[in-house]
Order: structure tokens, then C-alpha cells, then sequence
């Protein structure tokens, strides 16, 4: 019994000294860091903090990366935090997850806001009736293949490789399911998007990624080829786009991989910067004219999508389509909001070029009325458009569709972590790091963009009920007011009244 003591004790004693010696280096190394990192601190001239408080001034910035997801998750109210609140996040993952979208104990928005919307219920709604599935509508009927379809809530513009392959895929399984459209974005179709089998959208950029020549010039064979695909329903020819007016896509260098160079016809591992417009386009009369190519080349409907600087840009669209004759004009118009930023962008243009969608929708489907061209040209709605109640909004507007691009990120399990412009987003959404898109199951997320869409069509219906109407499409701006401030507000169809209201008067 006294040997095993013994032993005992010397293991003790070897094994305090190992833990001791560990210790010992492990606050050498820590010595010497600091005084590397002194040294380096005090010599630098980069970074005032440093220089005048070594070592410890680091943690400045560390502290204020950190502070981005402790407001996040620990310190932000339900509705203050920008782009989007944890009461809009919360309500997009709930409906993708199709779990219980009630909430208890009353709004935590302040319905006292000014801009705020309101609708209108209606003092006899239809007794036990819920609303009925929106009527489909037609886009381009002239066309020699037009296209239908019922879906208000659509897919916006994501390009492959700014967004993932598991992401697409989602995507496009979960756009088919639902019935809605999915718009390729400007990075041209892959064969992710096809696997699908949803309707696609395809957008022309102003570096036409996927119809252009080696010299980025438009090409009719690549047109063709791209329409042969049966699932391409609609060319959109991309102006601008809210997240960045007057200038073009960023795709870092380091998402350009080799199939991606292959689908866009660009250099791999380079920066792909489309220029700030199309440098075949300097006017509304060059604009019809590509608009009438690409239509006569595919067969199909093409549309246009901009983000609107001041009315007048409207009155001279319109009045050049008159003058040329309705048959030119595009098939649809995507009027997107100074409010959207799915893309990388600089902080100038994100934050103060471009007008609202909140102003411009209305504003643009009054012009149509005023120019007579309503009947001829749909309008679609984009820009933070990811509640039912931003929906509703639109189609009370006069929207025919609304489209979305970060309501279906949140979808896919965005967490707002703000990373879309490197490789590193945690949920593996917008990056091409093999490690962060193992985490993006596409069978799994492509249920909850289903859902996220159903959910979205019904509880728009539950509002257009509220309102005495029995389905979405027939919300008009009788149905919605608009706080003004004060508390008060006003009906939107006083704020905006209808151009042919307005000339009956």
C-alpha cells in the first residue's frame, strides 16, 4: 500500500511539473508576443490607436467587430435594426420552416410611424370565405410565345457565383414547387438553374454574361441558343439595379472560378466588373432597339429593370415608345428601389443614389395610365419587398408581380451576417468555400422557399380578405393609408390618386 502511495505521489508530483513547464511557456510565448507586438505597434504608422496604445489598443478593434453580432443577437430591439429587423427576418424564417406565424400580446411595430401602411379592412368581409389563388396574367401576349402565370411573389436577379451552387439549386427546385419565376441575375444560366426545372427569368447585364461574343458584344446565337431552353420564360435587360445605380455587377476575383469563367465567357480568378451601363445603349431610342432585337431574335417576352432617378426619366421613356409606336415598348417594366442591396456595393450609392420604391411604383404606374400604355406594359415590384404586408403594399401600388431577392436568402437561412461581399458567408449562401457550402442541404432549403412562397401568397391573402376583396390582385390603393405623421394618415389613393382618377376630376 505504501509503494502505490509512493507512485502515486511521483506521477502527482511528474505531472504537476509537466502542467507547470506547459504554464511556464505558455507565458513566455505570451511575453514575447506582447513585446513583438509593442514593437510593431509603437513603429507603425497606419493606425493612431496602435501607435499610441500598444497592444492593448487592438482590442479596439476587435471589440468592434464583435459589437456587429452581440447589437444582433443581444442588444437590438425587434424593429431597429437596418437592412432588415429581427421581426421581418423572424417572420421569413417561420414561414420557410411553415411552423406557426402568430405572434401574441399585440404589434411591436409603431403603427403610429410616419410612412407606415395600413390597410383598410373592410366592415363585412365575405363570411368563411378565405381569399382565392391570385388569377395568372399574361406578359408579351403579342409575343410569339408569351408567357402566364398566376405567381405574385417571384425570385429576384441572383446571379450564379455571387450566390452558391447549392443555392441555386434550392432555389430553382423550391421557385418550380411554388410556381413562381427565378431570375438568373446577370451571370448568365448554368445548369443549376435548369436542374430545377422552374421558370427562369433571364437577365441581361451590361457585360451580357452568357449571349455575348468574346468582345462582350450581344450575340444573336447565344440569344437563341439561351430561348431554345424551354424553362427561359422572359429576357430582362438589366439598367441599374437598387443595391448600386450607375454601376455595374462586382463579382470578386476569388468567385470566379473555371466553370463560372465558362458560363459568363470571362477569365478566371479576375475581377468581373460589368461596365455602368451597356456601351451599346446611350439612349431611349438605342434602349427600344435592343429591347426589339432580343425580343424578335428569342420570341419571347423582354422587359427592362431600373431603378428610377427622378420622373422626367420615365416621361422620356414613355414618350420615345409613343413615338415609335406601342409594339416597341418593352413587355414589362422591373422598378426596383433605391431600398434594394442584395449586391455588393459601395456605401455611396447604397445609401444615397436612387429613388424609393415606396415613391417611384406608384409613381410609374400612374405614367403608364397617363401615356396609355398600362394595358401593353406590366409592372413588376422590387425592393425589400419580403412581408406580406410589403407585398400587399405593392399590389395596392398597381404592381402585377413583386420580386425578391433577400427575403429568399433569409429563406435559404441567411443571418444577416453581412458577408456577402467576401467568401466567407457562414450559411453558405454567397460564397464558393467548399467548407461553408457543405452546411447548404439544397433538397432541404428548396422545401423552404416552397414554403416561404406559399405562406407569403397566403397571408397576403389573409390581408386582401380583411380588406373585402377575394383575391390579391384585386387590392387597389382604396385599400391601404399611409401614415403622414402626426399619427394621422391618409388614404393612398389622396396621397397617389390615379391619373385616370385625376383627369375625370
Amino acid at each position: 500500500m505504501n509503494e502505490l502511495t509512493v507512485v502515486f505521489g511521483e506521477f502527482v508530483v511528474a505531472t504537476m511539473k509537466v502542467f507547470a513547464a506547459i504554464f511556464i511557456l505558455l507565458v513566455a510565448i505570451l511575453v514575447i508576443w506582447i513585446i513583438v507586438t509593442y514593437i510593431v505597434d509603437v513603429t507603425q504608422t497606419q493606425q493612431t490607436i496602435r501607435r499610441n496604445y500598444p497592444v492593448i489598443g487592438r482590442f479596439r478593434y476587435f471589440f468592434e467587430h464583435l459589437g456587429e453580432f452581440f447589437r444582433q443577437y443581444f442588444f437590438a430591439m425587434d424593429r431597429e435594426e437596418l437592412p432588415f429587423n429581427r421581426a421581418q427576418r423572424s417572420w421569413v424564417y417561420r414561414a420557410a420552416k411553415n411552423v406557426d406565424t402568430t405572434v401574441a400580446f399585440g404589434s411591436t411595430d409603431n403603427i403610429n410611424g410616419s410612412g407606415r401602411v395600413l390597410f383598410v379592412n373592410c366592415s363585412f368581409p365575405t363570411l368563411g370565405q378565405d381569399a382565392v389563388a391570385p388569377v395568372p396574367v399574361t406578359v408579351g401576349s403579342d409575343c410569339k410565345y408569351p408567357y402566364t402565370t398566376a405567381s405574385i411573389f417571384n425570385i429576384s436577379g441572383m446571379s450564379y457565383g455571387a450566390i452558391s451552387k447549392p443555392a441555386v439549386l434550392a432555389l430553382s427546385a423550391g421557385a418550380k414547387e411554388a410556381g413562381c419565376w427565378m431570375n438568373t441575375g446577370e451571370g448568365g444560366l448554368s445548369p443549376y438553374h435548369l436542374e430545377g426545372g422552374a421558370d427562369i427569368v433571364f437577365q441581361i447585364g451590361t457585360a451580357k454574361n452568357g449571349v455575348r461574343d468574346v468582345d462582350g458584344n450581344l450575340n444573336d446565337e447565344k440569344l437563341q441558343e439561351v430561348a431554345s431552353h424551354a424553362e427561359v420564360k422572359m429576357f430582362e435587360i438589366k439598367m441599374s439595379q437598387g443595391a448600386k445605380p450607375g454601376k455595374g455587377g462586382i463579382l470578386p476575383g476569388n468567385k470566379v472560378s473555371e466553370e463560372i469563367a465558362r458560363i459568363r465567357n470571362i477569365r478566371v480568378g479576375e475581377d468581373a466588373n460589368s461596365p455602368n451601363r451597356h456601351t451599346d445603349v446611350k439612349s431611349y431610342e438605342d434602349l427600344l432597339n435592343m429591347i426589339n432585337r432580343v425580343r424578335d431574335v428569342t420570341g419571347k417576352p423582354v422587359g427592362i429593370k431600373m431603378v428610377v432617378g427622378a420622373p422626367s426619366h420615365i416621361d422620356s421613356l414613355l414618350e420615345a415608345i409613343i413615338e415609335r409606336g406601342k409594339e416597341s415598348a418593352p413587355d414589362f417594366l422591373t422598378i426596383d428601389g433605391a431600398e434594394g442591396g442584395s449586391g455588393a456595393a459601395p456605401m455611396a450609392l447604397i445609401d444615397a443614389v436612387g429613388m424609393s420604391l415606396r415613391e417611384t411604383l406608384p409613381m410609374v404606374v400612374d405614367k403608364l395610365n397617363q401615356y396609355g400604355l398600362r394595358d401593353r406594359i406590366k409592372v413588376i415590384g422590387s425592393g425589400k419587398l419580403v412581408t406580406p404586408s410589403a407585398v400587399a403594399w405593392a399590389l395596392c401600388a398597381g404592381a402585377d408581380f413583386i420580386t425578391s431577392a433577400r427575403g429568399f436568402m433569409f429563406s435559404l437561412g441567411c443571418i444577416q451576417a453581412l458577408q456577402c461581399n467576401k467568401n466567407t458567408c457562414p450559411t453558405g449562401i454567397t460564397t464558393h468555400d467548399p467548407k461553408f457550402q457543405e452546411g447548404l442541404h439544397p433538397a432541404t432549403k428548396a422545401i423552404r422557399v416552397t414554403n416561404y412562397v406559399n405562406n407569403m401568397v397566403k397571408e397576403v391573402g389573409l390581408i386582401a380578405h380583411a380588406c373585402g376583396v377575394n383575391s390579391p390582385r384585386a387590392l387597389n390603393r382604396s385599400h391601404a393609408r399611409i401614415v403622414v405623421g402626426g399619427g394621422l394618415s391618409k388614404g393612398m389613393d389622396e396621397i397617389f390618386p390615379d391619373y385616370e382618377q385625376v383627369e375625370s376630376e
